[in-house]
């Protein structure tokens, strides 16, 4: 009688494992999430030696006989791309690009990929979704058929291993990894298993053969990557593709960057002909503010080395029920009640008995210091019902005895504003020394909450 294959429950949210099936995974506390899989087999590649499609293995030497080749990024001609990516594309890198369904992800990898081509470069796109007539039609709307890469519709990884080195392909695009599945893994695709062995089967093709891989990874409900989350421990960069399919705005943001800055933020704009970048995206959020309207206050934000001009709105209202509710869309929910809390105790705003509904225009997300003093303005604006000047612009750190504490680059931000016609702005009295102001725009210190808010609507 042949011997029954050993099998493991595995958490399909964390990857742990387990001899038998539990209800409540005791390392995340995710329920019904464990599945039963057969035990892979110990000839799993993944866990085979690092070498390259020549059979080279990597030896150990000592650090200072390591020799450094200088590689330069590879630029495509999607600028708003290569900044999220900290200059361009690194040979040998393995990116995670995750969003909603819809969102645009194969969209832009296809841009991506033929823009990758008329670099010089061998493409492969390997398609686990879509045939390759399907491709062509999306490529064809896209107005993409200058570029002559290859498609491969393939989800088996010796396959795409073997056509990946007789094309000695420079860049890899795998849409998506939840359709990769590898041969000695008996579990289905997309369960912890496959995506873990697949993921470390392509970290060894791009880390070995000097090959850029582009990964598109399904998100889940909690807008989590799907998968393991040593998935995004194991590749090198890992971007989100961002915004409401219903509009046409998208975000790509960078969570993980090995080469670059994690604080890097490109906007895109959702067309007929495919995805085109912003270049002026501060243009962009405020270009629908209503004139003399109460409650909104503009803030220059930080994204990396960009600065970006955004409205802050903000409507209160006396509470229906015991508790007043406080909401924030974009920004941290805690950040708005301590500020609201800093108002009522320094600036005498009566606000405990007050509902707020705050949001960011444009479906950015603001997580900096410098935009407290904006959405404290905005606050004050709604709740005494008087509006700033469309020209103002506030940037501060608030602290909780009500001073307005000083921010990193307020050269460039004020800068920033003046270029998009603001006449005036706000900063903390301890920044106005040690820069040259720009042109056009008076700069006003204020030191404590309280001046700002009697001099802003005065």
């Amino acid at each position: 009688m042949a011997k029954k294959k050993a099998t493991v429950f595995v958490c399909q949210a964390c990857g742990y494992e387990s001899p038998k099936w539990m209800g409540k995974c005791p390392n995340c506390g995710s329920w019904n999430q464990m599945t039963e899989e057969r035990v892979a087999s110990k000839k799993d590649s993944a866990s085979s030696a690092r070498a390259n499609f020549t059979g080279k293995r990597a030896k150990p030497e000592t650090i200072s006989h390591v020799t450094v080749e200088k590689e330069d990024r590879v630029k495509t001609q999607i600028g708003e791309f290569n900044r999220v990516l900290g200059g361009g594309v690194v040979p040998g890198s393995l990116v995670l690009i995750g969003g909603d369904p819809g969102i645009g992800k194969s969209t832009l990898l296809l841009q991506v990929a033929a823009q990758l081509h008329h670099t010089g470069g061998t493409v492969l796109y390997v398609s686990g979704e879509e045939s390759t007539s399907q491709v062509k039609m999306r490529a064809e709307r896209l107005d993409l058929m200058d570029a002559d890469f290859y498609i491969y519709p393939e989800t088996d990884m010796d396959a795409i291993r073997e056509v990946i080195d007789e094309l000695k392909a420079d860049y890899v695009i795998i849409d998506s990894i939840q359709t990769m599945t590898h041969p000695e893994i008996d579990s289905a695709a997309g369960s912890v298993s496959q995506v873990r062995e697949t993921t470390a089967e392509l970290m060894k093709i791009a880390k070995s053969n000097n090959i850029a891989i582009f990964i598109v990874g399904h998100v889940t409900k909690q807008g989590a990557i799907a998968g393991p989350r040593m998935l995004e421990h194991m590749v090198d960069t890992v971007l989100y593709f961002e915004g409401d399919r219903h509009h046409t705005f998208r975000i790509l943001r960078a969570v993980k960057n090995r080469f670059g800055s994690t604080n890097e933020m490109g906007v895109f704009e959702m067309q007929t002909g495919g995805l085109q970048e912003v270049v002026n995206p501060s243009q962009l959020f405020l270009e629908e503010r209503l004139e003399g309207a109460t409650g909104s206050a503009v803030v220059v934000s930080m994204e990396g080395t960009r600065p970006v001009l955004v409205e802050i709105q903000s409507l209160i209202t006396p509470t229906v029920f015991g508790n007043a509710r406080r909401t924030a869309s974009g920004m941290d929910n805690n950040r708005v009640s301590l500020i609201m809390a800093v108002l009522e105790k320094r600036a005498g705003l009566l606000l405990q008995n007050q509902d707020a509904y705050l949001k960011a225009s444009g479906g950015v997300r603001l997580d900096e210091p410098a935009i407290d003093l904006s959405i404290a303005v905005s606050i004050a604006s709604s709740y005494q019902d008087k509006g700033t000047r469309p020209t103002d612009c506030f940037i501060g750190e608030l602290g909780l005895t009500g001073e307005i504490r000083r921010v990193s680059r307020i050269d460039q931000r004020v800068g920033e504003a003046a270029k998009l016609g603001f006449k005036r702005a706000f900063i903390p009295k301890n920044n106005m020394g040690g820069w040259d102001y720009p042109e056009g725009i008076e700069i006003i210190g204020v030191e404590t909450i309280s001046e700002a808010i009697r001099r802003a609507f005065r």
